[in-house]
């Protein structure tokens, strides 16, 4: 029988990894998301979708850094360089910070590929 104390710490825990999930999108972007969907995509779990959604936001990015750079032959990708990694640094801290919270965060403007 499972105590009260004993889910709590499996929460606690989930959520401690679905934070970290966030936050490594910012150093791997979209490999160690992918890792830990692939591992826990059969689970209905807090660090599954946080995982789901990490990826979801880091291939946005990915097609937003390659739009940049199609975009840097007339000089306007230059501008939007810094504009996506800071975008990408912040909403991934917000995520993190909401995530260690106990709330499921959702990306703006994240396009919902995997599902």
């Amino acid at each position: 029988m499972n105590s009260p104390n004993v889910s709590a710490v499996i929460d606690r825990d989930a959520q401690t990894h679905a934070a970290l999930t966030h936050l490594s999108g910012i150093v791997s972007f979209f490999v160690i998301p992918l890792v830990v969907y692939l591992m826990q995509q059969d689970k209905s779990s807090v660090l599954a979708d946080a995982a789901r959604e990490a990826l979801n936001f880091q291939i946005t990015l990915a097609i937003a850094w390659f739009g940049a750079l199609a975009a840097a032959s007339i000089l306007i990708g230059f501008l939007l360089m810094p504009l996506i990694a800071i975008f990408g640094l912040v909403f991934c801290v917000i995520a993190a910070v909401a995530t260690a919270r106990g709330e499921r965060y959702r990306y703006p403007l994240a396009l919902r590929l995997i599902t």
